[in-house]
């Protein structure tokens, strides 16, 4: 059977970093009870030069970076993202020019809350798998947006990583994909509206874990497999304590999720959060390695991957390209004002 899957990953996240507590401080709110409550002790903050359309370029040549790939031979790239720096013009095109794959390519941008970029990369399998590529690029990416004094403000952050979907030199092939999906409005932002709406404690288990509970135990039951089969999960981690606990109510233990579990550290990327934790996992991934994946979007669904890792993973050149330890450890402290400043916080036009 023909074996199709990541050729190559890439990630990207800022260096600037804003403490959790820094932000409490601001609204005099008690900032050791909330990074505790949230599992948040810090977030990724986009510099001023560095949006959705900048995360998914570094992501992409981080990518190509690791492989020997023609960009000519890239036939789609999918951007997956709730914070396109353009209402009306695609991420992907600039992304296209910027690795040189243009003009013969297949670009759209994608929009389906923090999950648009592991739609992306079921809509690159499915391209591969008919003939109609022979690569294409599924990146997730955000500078995720939250209004002052929000609970999501001491999470939302910025970040992203894209991966090469082909059918040679594949490094981790995937197994199978499925996905969940309902009308559940936990968040929502309208057009023409600068800072997201959510439903509080709604977002929980009517949305996040009813969406993920159901397509991994979906997946599961396609694959024929169980918890024990895997060595790494990784779920989408808006906080701390959601992916957590979904893992140990599906049966997967600490250590399977703690190489994917970034949001401690870097906050929540929104489309880029499981795509990066997945990242984090192909960095130390060895032959034979089993992954299992569950990202969720608001409004709401859940895509699941079963990927096994093959013997192309040692030809990688992983070293061409920063790790996303490396990206994580990489920082800059700031304040709050220059926090507000460089992301516009207070900017309503």
């Amino acid at each position: 059977m023909e074996k199709i899957g990541i050729v190559s990953y890439g990630a990207y996240v800022p260096r600037n970093r804003i403490k959790a507590e820094v932000i409490a401080s601001v609204w005099g709110k008690d900032g050791q009870a909330i990074s505790r409550g949230l599992g948040v002790i810090e977030k990724s903050v986009p510099s001023i030069d560095e949006d959705t359309a900048t995360i998914s370029v570094e992501s992409a040549r981080a990518a190509l970076r690791r492989c020997n790939i023609n960009p000519q031979d890239i036939g789609a790239i999918y951007v997956g993202s709730e914070s396109h720096p353009y209402a009306v013009k695609p991420t992907g095109t600039i992304v296209g020019e910027a690795i040189r794959a243009t003009p013969m390519l297949m670009v759209a941008d994608y929009e389906f809350a923090c999950k648009a970029g592991t739609a992306a990369i079921q809509t690159c399998v499915g391209f591969v798998k008919a003939g109609m590529i022979d690569y294409g690029f599924a990146i997730g990416a955000d500078t995720s947006q939250a209004a002052p004094g929000d609970a999501l403000e001491y999470t939302a952050s910025a970040g992203g990583a894209a991966f090469l979907i082909g059918k040679t030199k594949v490094i981790a092939t995937i197994n199978h994909t499925l996905s969940y999906t309902t009308d559940t409005p936990d968040f929502w932002r309208r057009a023409e509206m600068k800072y997201p709406s959510h439903g509080g404690r709604f977002t929980g288990e009517p949305a996040y874990f009813k969406h993920i509970t159901n397509c991994a135990t979906a997946l599961l039951e396609k694959a024929k497999t169980h918890p024990e089969d895997y060595t790494y999960a990784i779920f989408h981690q808006p906080n701390g304590k959601f992916p957590v606990n979904v893992a140990k109510k599906l049966g997967f233990t600490p250590e399977q999720i703690k190489q994917g579990l970034l949001v401690p550290y870097i906050g929540n990327t929104y489309s880029g959060a499981s795509m990066i934790g997945l990242a984090s996992v192909l960095d130390v991934a060895k032959p034979g390695d089993r992954i299992f994946l569950t990202s969720y979007g608001s409004g709401a669904g859940s895509d699941g991957f079963d990927i096994t890792v093959t013997d192309e993973i040692a030809s990688l050149a992983r070293h061409k390209a920063p790790t996303v330890a490396e990206l994580v450890e990489r920082k800059k402290y700031i304040d709050y004002g220059t926090y507000s400043k460089i992301t516009k916080l207070l900017f309503m036009e």
